[in-house]
């Protein structure tokens, strides 16, 4: 939040007012007389000033952009690229679609698919199976969202409307819990060396005479 702080504007009409009341009323030819003025109406500034000392507004500061992450890998850094793209159109659909239940599902596609290629960052090797995710499931996902972010704002209502943008809600569902075991299978090789580092642990603690 940025603080912007807003001054009254009474403080300036009364030495306005001071000024004409003093000219209207009293001389103003002696170099005294120009003194008392200037000291009336700064009087009255202060015054004014301390009675109504404006208002502080608080309003949103313009965030700077975060430079997203990479790896260095120029390969790797243009996948996750184009991750990001893909992320930033999913979430553009679901501002464009009213529906509340499937705006509700973009979200978590959204997340679900961020996630798969930021995994890129912490585990390289993963590279050919997010690929082809990006190459094979992404593809297809936009091409039922673009249809459904059309057909929704057909102005007509039919069968064949209503029943697409039906089928494709449903198949939102099919496709998230598809996008979440894809994502769990980009941890079995890690899930495996885990599995075998405690195995070896486990060798060398009972070898050394601890039980289990």
């Amino acid at each position: 939040m940025r603080e912007i702080k807003k001054k009254s504007v009474v403080p300036v009409y009364g030495v306005a007012a001071v000024w004409i009341l003093y000219c209207l009323f009293l001389p103003l030819y002696r170099t005294w007389h120009f003194i008392a003025l200037a000291c009336a109406a700064a009087l009255s500034y202060i015054v004014l000033s301390a009675l109504f000392p404006g208002k502080t507004e608080y309003i949103e500061a313009p965030q700077t952009p975060e430079e997203p992450e990479r790896s260095g890998d120029e390969k790797i850094d243009a996948l996750l690229a184009e991750g990001e793209r893909a992320v930033a159109e999913l979430r553009r659909l679901r501002g464009a679609i009213e529906n509340e239940t499937v705006r509700h599902k973009l979200d978590e596609l959204a997340a679900v698919t961020d996630k798969i290629f930021k995994d890129l960052l912490d585990d390289p090797d993963d590279y050919k199976q997010v690929k082809r995710f990006a190459e094979h499931y992404l593809p297809t996902t936009m091409k039922l969202l673009y249809t459904y972010d059309r057909f929704g704002r057909t102005d007509a209502s039919g069968e064949n409307i209503t029943g697409t943008l039906d089928r494709i809600d449903q198949a939102l569902d099919t496709i998230i819990d598809s996008y979440k075991k894809f994502f769990d299978s980009l941890f079995e090789n890690q899930a495996l060396d885990i599995e075998t580092d405690i195995r070896v642990l486990e060798t060398i603690l009972k070898n050394e005479g601890f039980k289990f």
